[in-house]
């Protein structure tokens, strides 16, 4: 290798080290202006809220599970919502997410309107929707499956329309070559390469449903959550903290479970 070669390798070089510190300057500006903008480093404001962070948090401990026999089917309908949830986001997803991945989609056109129907669904928030819901089939855990459902769609469907779309493309040239539908190309070509990293983000998504549906009860969508609000509305601190650390328990139980799954179908 040549010197001048030498001297250009290490001047592209020099100039991506340069581009990369550039642009982690300017995240690092955005989120410091950000922190700003927020009142972030308003230290008076936090000196100003610590005699009431103290006073809430001595009035939480110690957590009062007197009333823990009547959490029980609330945790269960959590449970329940979260599942449900999760089924109707994959049976949703899928489908939408083949349509919108470049590779499987019946044209540019039908992708574009599906990542646009999926952009959507993503920027309500599960909460907004939960109201609506409420407001339209009434109170009880299914406002609160339909929320999750539909908002996770926009999301599960995108990840699943990325990996789709980053499949090796040989297998589905020679199924193409051999003369295959388009259903036997994504039957027999698509999914099998797919079906692993799909399993991993409906797991994903199934532990973030059971956190998500403890505060869907908040407005009405059933579950813990409207235990929880009930606490806070009567100012019961202490069982504020019972419920929460019952929400963090079974959080944590289905996180393993999420695990072992995850384990088990590597």
């Amino acid at each position: 290798m040549t010197s001048v070669a030498l001297e250009s390798i290490i001047a592209i070089d020099g100039q991506r080290r340069l581009r990369r510190l550039g642009a982690a300057c300017v995240v690092l500006l955005v989120c410091t202006l950000a922190l700003f903008v927020t009142g972030f480093f308003d230290a008076q404001r936090f000196i100003e809220g610590a005699p009431a962070i103290q006073q809430l948090a001595s009035e939480m401990v110690p957590p009062n599970f007197a009333r823990w026999e009547q959490w029980v089917i609330p945790l269960r309908d959590t449970l329940a919502m979260s599942i449900a949830g999760t089924a109707l986001t994959v049976l949703a997803s899928l489908p939408l997410a083949l349509i919108a991945a470049p590779n499987t989609a019946p044209n540019r056109v039908v992708g574009r309107i599906a990542r646009t129907i999926l952009a959507a669904f993503r920027s309500v928030p599960e909460i907004i929707l939960g109201i609506l819901f409420v407001a339209a089939v009434g109170f009880g855990a299914l406002p609160g499956v339909l929320a999750l459902a539909l908002h996770s769609t926009g999301m599960v469907a995108k990840f699943f329309a990325e990996a789709i779309e980053h499949v090796d493309p040989k297998p589905l040239e020679a199924a193409k070559a051999a003369g295959a539908s388009r259903f036997q190309v994504i039957t027999h070509a698509v999914l099998p390469q797919v079906l692993p990293q799909l399993a991993d983000i409906t797991i994903y998504r199934w532990e973030y449903h059971f956190r998500a549906s403890a505060v869907m009860g908040i407005v009405g969508a059933g579950g813990i959550g409207f235990e929880l609000m009930a606490a806070l509305r009567l100012i019961k601190y202490d069982e504020v903290s019972a419920i929460l650390l019952s929400i963090l328990i079974c959080v944590l139980v289905v996180d393993g479970i999420g695990s072992a799954l995850r384990k088990h179908l590597k």
